[in-house]
């Protein structure tokens, strides 16, 4: 199976990417979903390109960050999603992999990549699938707030978990579908 890496991004050095980061979270959640694998890995696909992805990933860091303003003050409040970039959707017969990358602006006004990783989904049954997420969650520069790391990951994870919860709703049910009979044959 491809996997599909946004490195290098044009213009930036390791170094670019490191200044200024003091929280790179390595980061997996997965969730079962009730819908078989390939109207799961249809949605997917579907999802990537209208716009459900960014807004799954606009409610989640939105609330990640204003709890990590709680902690760390407002300067982490700062910091806003700016996009989402997803990869090509690459699929095998009972797997199918999706690279997503989350753009931030963070406090200095600098374009940084929040997140970047693989939505993978997995047969599981004829009518379930796992759907996962393991990538690399960084926040922008909290220095100054001297967070514990342990706290990071419980807002990166917390974070994650929330993407992806939104992306498991839309699978099971996908927008205009008021529900499981509605849906178009072969969807269910």
């Amino acid at each position: 199976m491809a996997w599909q890496d946004f490195w290098p991004l044009p213009g930036w050095s390791s170094a670019d990417l490191a200044a200024g980061m003091s929280g790179s979270v390595f980061t997996t959640d997965e969730v079962l979903v009730d819908v078989g694998f390939d109207a799961a890995r249809r949605r997917l696909g579907r999802l990537a390109g209208d716009g459900v992805l960014l807004g799954a990933a606009e409610y989640a860091y939105g609330a990640g960050i204003t709890g990590l303003m709680q902690e760390a003050g407002p300067a982490a409040g700062r910091s806003r999603l700016a996009g989402v970039r997803p990869g090509d959707l690459t699929e095998t017969v009972d797997r199918a992999l999706l690279g997503v990358r989350w753009e931030a602006i963070g406090p200095d006004g600098n374009v940084y990549p929040a997140l970047d990783a693989n939505l993978s989904l997995t047969s599981t049954g004829e009518t379930t699938t796992l759907l996962a997420l393991t990538g690399v969650y960084r926040l922008a520069d909290l220095a100054d707030a001297g967070l514990d790391p342990a706290i990071l990951h419980c807002f990166a994870a917390v974070t994650i978990r929330s993407f992806i919860a939104r992306l498991a709703c839309a699978l099971m049910h996908p927008a205009g579908a008021a529900s499981r009979q509605s849906a178009p044959d072969g969807e269910r």
